[in-house]
């Protein structure tokens, strides 16, 4: 059978297996949620409850600020404790959350309008899908209903669900697939109805042939096409699924739209399903808490603002564990503070025994890392010109095309993170260009 790829990219174990046989169960409500006004890309929510506010599940407690920007909602029935400034991990800094303490066993729901997704116009559906506050759950967080809103002269034709999971340990999406298949159907033509295109794709690894099968079996006589990948990392990276599947290359600094094509994620496309046809508001997502220094690993939907210290503590965290990651190994974040909350983008949380040691060496020059970049560069080079402060010549040379995959680093022999300093380096050449790429 042949299988769906693209050029460079690596091999890391995928210790799938951990996870993968446990079916999706629901988490308990936590007493205490801490949801981030920033849970999503672009410009936090404005919030719209005050301390001591009562609040019912589901109901806004922050409202957009700008175009880029999404609704946040209450993940639980209870009263707001306080309005406060808690680490957020993705940021790196104090950001306002709200706090909500449970104080009713019984739950209470706001809802959004419910419609017939079949009989509603675009912009209706569209509206449902920004009153619910989705978000890209892959882990961008970028608002769906401004990604489903392309300016008119980007024709879209084809929309791509994005089923690979490339990221090691992680099997929630797995899960969703064999789990929620009838869901997924449901959003896939939702969003085809949004987007106004006549077929859709799913690309999924081929280390998850029976979920390949399985989607095929329930999407039969459907415009919806399951492909299956090989299993190779970043498979998942949007650019390198559209070429995959599409055989088209988005251009440098450009967006899937540049080429007809919108992506979603399998959480994201299911999201979207309960919002239109059950009035759901994004309140919880699905993660994995696996890693080897969990001793139960499980799947599980999870409410927006639980304490990821409750999830490692349900998964049996172990003593040895030196490092917990909201992700995966390869592009998750490593946290300290097991305050943390889950954010709409935690698609999973990671604990890591201490590995063996290392230390990074001189560059020796082996092209190693040029091998294994998707994207075509050299981040030998960029690393370089990123030390040496030589910001616009890193851009020459495709410092903003980087998708921070870290297999550049995964590969290398002298253990040299390029990625931290490409990171680094492309903030402060926005910085210096007042945030203009």
């Amino acid at each position: 059978m042949r299988l769906l790829t693209f050029k460079g990219g690596v091999h890391p174990p995928g210790k799938k297996e951990l996870a993968r046989e446990q079916k999706i169960q629901i988490f308990p409500i936590p007493k205490t949620v801490y949801v981030f006004l920033s849970n999503h890309a672009g410009a936090p929510a404005k919030c719209v409850v005050k301390q001591e506010d009562r609040v019912k599940t589901g109901q806004i407690i922050g409202e957009p600020s700008g175009f880029i920007s999404a609704y946040v909602h209450s993940p639980l029935t209870g009263v707001v404790k306080s309005i406060e400034k808690i680490y957020h991990p993705v940021h790196g800094k104090p950001m306002e959350a709200v706090v909500i303490e449970q104080t009713d066993n019984e739950e209470e729901w706001e809802l959004l309008e419910r419609k017939v997704w079949e009989s509603s116009s675009k912009e209706e559906i569209l509206e449902i899908i920004k009153k619910a506050g989705i978000v890209g759950l892959g882990g961008a967080m970028f608002p769906t209903h401004v990604k489903l809103s392309p300016p008119p002269e980007k024709r879209i034709d084809t929309l791509i669900i994005n089923g690979a999971e490339c990221e090691p340990y992680l099997t929630i999406d797995y899960r969703l697939m064999l789990e929620n298949a009838e869901e997924m159907l449901q959003g896939i033509l939702i969003t085809m109805k949004v987007l106004s295109v006549k077929e859709a794709h799913v690309g999924i690894e081929s280390n998850k042939m029976d979920a390949v099968q399985h989607l095929r079996k329930v999407f039969k006589n459907t415009p919806i096409k399951v492909h299956a990948l090989k299993t190779k990392y970043p498979q998942g990276a949007e650019k390198q699924l559209i070429h995959a599947i599409t055989k088209r290359k988005v251009p440098a600094g450009g967006l899937p739209m540049d080429v007809g094509v919108v992506v979603q994620n399998v959480g994201t496309i299911i999201a979207i399903k309960k919002a239109v046809v059950d009035g759901m508001p994004l309140v919880e997502r699905g993660l994995t808490v696996t890693g080897e220094a969990i001793t139960k690993p499980f799947n599980a939907i999870v409410r927006i603002g639980t304490p990821i210290s409750q999830l490692l503590e349900a998964g049996g965290i172990t003593e040895d564990a030196e490092r917990v990651i909201l992700g995966g190994p390869m592009m998750g974040i490593a946290v300290n503070r097991l305050e943390t909350p889950v954010l709409k983008g935690t698609s999973g949380i990671t604990a890591l025994r201490a590995s063996k040691p290392w230390e990074e060496k001189p560059c020796i020059r082996c092209g190693k890392c040029i091998t294994a970049c998707p994207m075509g560069l050299e981040p030998y080079l960029l690393n370089l010109l990123s030390s040496k402060k030589r910001y616009d010549d890193a851009v020459n040379n495709g410092l903003l095309n980087c998708i921070e995959c870290g297999s550049c680093a995964y590969n290398c022999p002298s253990k040299i993170d390029h990625v931290r300093s490409i990171k680094l380096a492309k903030k402060v050449y926005l910085a210096l260009r007042g945030g203009k790429k």
